[in-house]
């Protein structure tokens, strides 16, 4: 059985190359991908599979019609909620084996509404930027969450996430 140390959720991505860019990230990693519906294209989309490339057919990835769908069927996971609004910094928090990294659209990012769900906002964390920049490409945060997430894990000895 596929047991993998973290799982990515884009909640409803409107750049389908971004998305795409994902996928990549995802199949090099081994970590799979949550797509949170509605996505602002299809998955078809021509932009998605040249960002993607021959990659996406190694990205396991899956679509919901909500996150809470998502959060019903993962009762006793882990989340981490990315938003450039929220206070402690990534770096000072431990990721557990099988935590989900939780990154809203390209657009807003994870709402107020939507952090204020549940125990959200404890665990709402945010990617540090030291240099006067608002925001980074969901693609580059979605990179720099996951391969921090796997060093943390100590799973960067050279194969990827999903090999044994």
């Amino acid at each position: 059985m596929f047991d993998p140390p973290l799982r990515l959720v884009l909640v409803t991505p409107e750049i389908p190359a971004n998305t795409g860019n994902i996928m990549r990230l995802c199949a090099a990693t081994g970590v799979p991908l949550h797509l949170i519906e509605p996505l602002g294209f299809t998955l078809d989309h021509k932009e998605l599979r040249r960002a993607a490339m021959d990659y996406r057919q190694g990205c396991r990835f899956t679509c919901h019609l909500t996150f809470e769908e998502l959060e019903r069927e993962n009762p006793r996971a882990g989340f981490w909620f990315f938003s450039a609004r929220a206070e402690p910094s990534f770096f000072e928090r431990r990721v557990r084996p099988g935590d989900f990294l939780v990154m809203g659209p390209e657009a807003r990012g994870l709402s107020e509404k939507f952090l204020s769900i549940g125990r959200r906002r404890e665990r709402a964390v945010r990617l540090p930027m030291p240099g006067t920049g608002r925001s980074l490409n969901l693609a580059t945060a979605a990179g720099i969450a996951v391969y921090e997430s796997l060093r943390q894990l100590g799973r960067l000895d050279g194969r990827g996430a999903g090999e044994e």
